[in-house]
């Protein structure tokens, strides 16, 4: 019998994650191998994770044990605990680990509260983004003027600090990439980042099998392919009506849906010859369809010895989760 992998729920984009994902990889920990990965799209979370953390925000490990690790910081520590070859947390004094976790405090606390604010002003109102910017680079000078002695923030090698600290300082620069190069008081951390952004290491882990670019199929949920074009008429309509390519709901009486361990065949059975793009996966909430009213039966499908999930009635917008370009 297989043993259980521990599971990471993550997020591409989410800097949390990226940094767990940093760790992981750091300790020679690979997708697939050592860990499941499961993409989470967080406006559609899926019930696994919302199941192992009621907090349901990326990343999230669960261990074999059963175990939750619901914080970035507290993966990082476990990835590390399985091995540190780079020596992220380990050749470091008392008084260097205390000044890692202050920079770390600094990151999580006020530096993120400024950031936030600053690149998601709609989400704060009330609040001034400008002057949340020039809080956050206050933050910033300091950690620039620590990386004069070696080129990192604690000396001449890399720490925890350093690759904890650099998805958000990324994610600042993205929020206004010229500005941030131009500042003239930051030409020490804007090389400190693109050495990073340059590194094999941080780009493996923004693609795949580390990063994944589109949502992880939770058994939990049905699936259906459709045509961009008969997708975007049913939500001019209401509601979707086509059963299958080429056919309507009438015709058929109902909806070919699938289980996420069908979608695959399923899309090379019927849609093989879609040009990229214009084919999508629809995520569907069982529970939605059930409260109202919908019937979803699994009905063996001809020639395949196989049971399809079959929707009998429309398909609600409300139902939909998720409307993703399929991979090809």
């Amino acid at each position: 019998m297989t043993a259980a992998l521990p599971c990471l729920y993550s997020f591409r984009r989410c800097p949390y994650a990226m940094r767990a994902r940093l760790a992981l990889a750091a300790a020679g920990l690979q997708p697939g191998r050592d860990f499941a990965l499961r993409e989470v799209v967080l406006k559609a979370k899926p019930p696994e994770l919302l199941a192992a953390s009621a907090k349901g925000t990326v990343p999230v490990l669960v261990l074999p044990d059963g175990a939750v690790l619901e914080e970035s910081l507290a993966i990082i520590r476990w990835a590390l605990d399985q091995a540190d070859p780079q020596g992220w947390l380990t050749g470091w004094s008392s008084a260097e680990n205390g000044l890692i976790e202050t920079l770390l405090a600094q990151n999580d606390g006020p530096f993120k509260h400024h950031l936030d604010r600053f690149k998601y002003p709609d989400r704060y109102p009330g609040e001034t983004s400008a002057e949340h910017r020039l809080a956050a680079l206050a933050i910033l000078r300091e950690w620039s003027a620590r990386l004069e002695p070696g080129g990192w923030l604690l000396g001449d090698r890399p720490a925890l600090a350093d690759w904890a600290l650099l998805p958000f300082v990324r994610q600042f620069r993205l929020a206004d990439p010229e500005r941030f190069d131009q500042e003239p008081d930051l030409q020490l951390l804007q090389r400190w980042l693109l050495r990073f952004l340059e590194d094999p290491a941080f780009a493996a882990v923004m693609d795949a099998p580390w990063a994944q670019r589109s949502a992880w199929r939770s058994p939990s949920w049905l699936y259906h392919l459709a045509l961009r074009a008969e997708w975007n008429s049913a939500r001019q309509e209401g509601s979707y009506r086509r059963s299958t390519r080429g056919q309507s709901l009438e015709e058929v009486g109902f909806i070919h849906l699938s289980a996420a361990h069908q979608v695959d065949a399923t899309a090379q059975r019927f849609f093989g010859d879609v040009p990229p793009g214009e084919l999508l996966l629809l995520t569907i909430d069982p529970p939605r369809l059930a409260a109202a009213g919908l019937e979803v039966r699994l009905e063996l499908a001809p020639g395949t010895g196989e049971l399809f999930p079959h929707l009998y009635g429309p398909l609600l917008l409300e139902a939909v989760l998720l409307a993703q370009p399929f991979p090809h």
